[in-house]
């Protein structure tokens, strides 16, 4: 295959993919600026005039830093692909340390290395200037950098192990590697559903187990109701970062876990909290997050094929001046060429999750009072500054999770 012509098709949809993002936040931009000045009728009564401009005025000006951002992001991308800068780092690195593992390493360090320099200004608007002149952000400096150097720490400690058995599979195994490396990326998974919990999640907050035994006790009748097995029911302190409320399940066997954001015990009543997690129960016992791990697999297991294909062909790293010469390189390469085709996928992906949000919401109206959730919804839907109206395309696109105003008129239909 010409040089020339894939250089062209990785172009055309790295600019594609780019346009239509920026369509659809342009598309939500107008939406939500058009419905400033009312409250949409789903609402009305519920949230007040300042309220809803606050959350209009809160979305527009994360989506502007968002296409900025988007915008950057694709700008390094093409540099790195057609630029020719990831050609550039392999060599230097070959140049300097040879094609062993340790080239690898710093291959894949580099990289990552490069997004998270140019990440970093946006993350930090986002934070000190959208979020503190919402009223969300209670991060400080320290904090922030603090977080970011544990991070690092993190992915360093993670994440090279993973980068070492990969780059292993890939100079051992033969043509066969992708399958040996989906099995890896497998296993992996598993592992973190079982370490992050237990140790990531403490580097970076305190859990403490909820207090208040009434609730306690609230909760723990609503597990055995759902027949729901859980290693702990938990109090972050989300607070010290940010004014934003949300509940999780996490972990996997032994170090599955409930965790309860400080922020959401503050803003809502036990019976409220007690249909948040009927809710979040409903995905246990409607198999939800089974058949989401059933997907991820299928879908990992076609893209690793896909990335195998890829590596295999020798126009592939040619038309990006990559020798391959580490091994990792051709991977690493396939990684950053794939999401320009993938993006245009997640509609389906979302309108899935949505069924599933719905069917969560029955089950948990079927567990406690409905009534409580449509009023939990209510409540962190204002909390988090949610805009109370959406364009219908860009949900579709960017939305895993129905619009509030939709969840509720079903619940109140119930």
């Amino acid at each position: 295959m010409p040089i020339s012509f894939v250089i062209l098709i990785v172009a055309i949809a790295i600019l594609a993919s780019l346009a239509f993002e920026l369509w659809l936040d342009s598309r939500q931009i107008r939406w939500i600026r058009g419905h400033r000045e009312s409250v949409p009728a789903a609402f009305a009564g519920r949230i007040g005039l300042e309220e809803h401009r606050k959350s209009v005025d809160y979305s527009i000006e994360k989506l502007k830093l968002s296409r900025v951002d988007s915008v950057v992001g694709t700008m390094l991308t093409a540099v790195l692909l057609i630029g020719g800068l990831f050609a550039f780092y392999e060599q230097v690195i070959v140049s300097v340390v040879g094609t062993g593992y340790l080239a690898g390493l710093l291959l894949a360090g580099a990289l990552l290395l490069t997004y998270a320099v140019v990440e970093l200004p946006f993350s930090w608007i986002r934070t000190f200037g959208i979020e503190q002149k919402f009223g969300f952000n209670r991060t400080t400096p320290g904090l922030f950098f603090a977080d970011l150097l544990k991070g690092a720490a993190v992915a360093v400690v993670l994440g090279a192990p993973f980068i070492l058995a990969i780059d292993f599979i890939l100079r051992n195994v033969g043509d066969l590697w992708w399958l040996a490396g989906w099995g890896l990326y497998v296993g992996f998974n598993i592992i973190m559903l079982l370490v992050i919990p237990t140790f990531v999640i403490p580097l970076f907050n305190k859990l403490e187990p909820i207090d208040d035994s009434s609730l306690r006790g609230r909760i723990e009748t609503l597990l055995k109701r759902c027949g729901f097995r859980s290693n702990g029911l938990f109090k972050m302190d989300a607070s010290k970062r940010s004014g934003h409320g949300n509940a999780f399940f996490t972990g996997f066997g032994p170090s599955k876990r409930i965790v309860l954001f400080d922020t959401i015990l503050a803003s809502l009543s036990a019976e409220e909290i007690e249909a948040v997690l009927a809710h979040e129960l409903g995905h246990f016992k409607l198999k939800h997050i089974v058949k989401r791990m059933l997907t991820q697999l299928i879908v990992s297991l076609i893209g690793f094929a896909v990335i195998g294909w890829l590596i295999a062909q020798p126009w592939f790293s040619a038309a990006f001046g990559v020798t391959t010469e580490i091994p990792l390189a051709g991977l690493i390469l396939a990684m950053l060429v794939l999401p320009a085709f993938t993006g245009w996928f997640r509609g389906f992906s979302n309108w899935r999750s949505r069924v599933h949000e719905f069917e969560a919401d029955a089950y948990a109206a079927g567990q406690t009072n409905g009534a409580d959730l449509a009023s939990a919804l209510l409540k962190l839907h204002k909390d988090n500054a949610a805009p109370s109206t959406t364009d219908p395309v860009y949900s579709t696109f960017k939305h895993s999770h129905p619009p509030t105003a939709e969840r509720i008129a079903r619940l109140q239909t119930a």
